[in-house]
């Protein structure tokens, strides 16, 4: 009988630093669907304006 009350309380005892860590390394996990469900969170550059630049080099040094 004290076989079984000493390893019950070693599990006792171990319990919260084993829930405590699970909570840690499943926490990113957890937070990545958050984050990608968010809409507003997404940052975009703003468009190029396209200018004919390349294409008249590109006919200039051709001619030269």
């Amino acid at each position: 009988m004290n076989r079984i009350a000493a390893n019950l309380t070693k599990t006792l005892r171990l319990l919260p630093r084993a829930a405590l860590i699970l909570m840690l390394l499943a926490a990113p996990v957890l937070a990545v669907p958050m984050m990608r469900a968010d809409a507003g969170s997404t940052i975009e550059a703003p468009a190029l304006r396209k200018s004919g630049v390349g294409f008249v080099l590109l006919v200039s040094l051709q001619r030269g």
